[in-house]
């Protein structure tokens, strides 16, 4: 291990940093404002959470706000790399902002850990040696929606998401699984607030259960305009679209609806229920699936840096493959494209008290690997 320095945490578009001697220098990229706020402040809480309770302070956190934009993105890591001459990149929550940060990224020689997004081409044939997704790879979590479908005998699915790599992705993997019918598919824009238009779509489409994608603000706006237009069909979704901050905005609308995740407050593990505590004692509110990414993600690279320099490429690369660390899911793994082989859940949204949250009712996938990786050539 190298001496121990300072951990510094930068916000927004300054460096706060309490020493100049850090060992290793990690570039946070991700989204602090906007509709999607919700899902970036909970990744970087998970992951300062870690790094606090390890006492780590050779470890040094730049953090800024993409905006969700790709271009912002771009800018902020071209300055990460060149300027701050950051080890270690992490927390774009977006695919369509991976896509534009993580190739460059990784061709430079930075080590890039997605504690998010998943794009299916940075899992298959653009796949790297420098890139590690310790979240999932985007199909997989409506790949188990999918399977629960069929086991819940629905055969005429009306399917949206968002017209971006995460949502298209996201469908391929709920078709992928799903054997009914489709009784409509349609592609929103990224950002949308109104779902009037795509709601009388459902409403005439003859669908017997309704599929949807729609992370953050879009979520709230999708499942409440639901709610109040009177259709009354089954709803199934990911754990983007009934997280722990969308369930709050949302209430009561979105009870029993079943949804799928690699993660829940539940899981009975030793980690996951030191982590639970120690997140809500913190930033008293319950985690959600992202901040449980972001800590998993930051004990990785302490896990990592426990083994090797990450100036020693091939040697940091390795310790990230071994994944020796205290995973909130249990066991952890990575397939041959360092992207996970987990189990991914069925889960119902209930209410405890005066907070609505999830509970775990199945296993919907059991050590699932992405369909891509026979595409990556590592």
């Amino acid at each position: 291990m190298k001496s121990i320095s300072t951990l510094a945490l930068a916000t927004a578009v300054s460096s706060l940093a309490l020493t100049a001697a850090a060992d290793t220098k990690i570039g946070m990229i991700t989204t602090l404002s906007g509709g999607g706020a919700g899902l970036g402040v909970d990744v970087r809480d998970g992951f300062m959470l870690a790094l606090e309770q390890a006492g780590r302070d050779d470890v040094e956190v730049v953090i800024e706000d993409d905006q969700r934009k790709p271009e912002s993105a771009v800018q902020i890591a071209d300055r990460m790399i060149q300027s701050e001459k950051v080890d270690i990149m992490t927390g774009i929550i977006w695919s369509n902002l991976a896509m534009a940060v993580v190739p460059a990224a990784t061709a430079q020689g930075v080590f890039y850990l997605s504690p998010n997004a998943g794009p299916s081409a940075l899992a298959g044939a653009r796949c790297h040696p420098n890139y590690f997704n310790v979240a999932w790879q985007n199909d997989n979590l409506h790949e188990a929606a999918g399977a629960y479908a069929n086991d819940a005998a629905l055969k005429n699915s009306y399917i949206l998401a968002p017209n971006y790599p995460a949502g298209k992705d996201a469908l391929t993997g709920y078709k992928r699984m799903y054997s009914g019918e489709l009784a409509g598919e349609t592609y929103t824009k990224l950002g949308q607030t109104d779902y009037a238009a795509e709601i009388a779509q459902i409403r005439a489409s003859g669908a017997d259960s309704v599929y949807f994608f729609l992370p953050g603000g879009m979520g709230i706006s999708f499942l409440k305009q639901y709610a109040d237009s009177g259709v009354d069909l089954p709803v199934v979704g990911p754990a983007f679209s009934f997280d722990q901050g969308i369930l709050q905005a949302v209430g009561g609308a979105a009870l029993g609806i079943k949804n799928t995740s690699q993660w829940n407050k539940d899981l009975d593990n030793t980690a996951n229920t030191a982590f639970v505590a120690a997140f809500q004692q913190k930033y008293e509110r319950l985690p959600s699936l992202y901040a449980s990414q972001g800590y998993d993600t930051a004990n990785l690279i302490l896990s990592a840096l426990d083994k090797a320099d990450v100036s020693d490429a091939d040697a940091f690369r390795d310790a990230l493959r071994e994944a020796d660390f205290a995973s909130v899911r249990g066991d952890f793994a990575f397939g041959q494209n360092q992207h996970p082989v987990q189990n991914i859940y069925v889960r119902e949204v209930i209410q405890e008290g005066d907070v609505f949250t999830n509970k775990i009712i199945a296993t919907g996938l059991e050590n699932h690997a992405d369909a891509y990786a026979a595409d990556c050539k590592m």
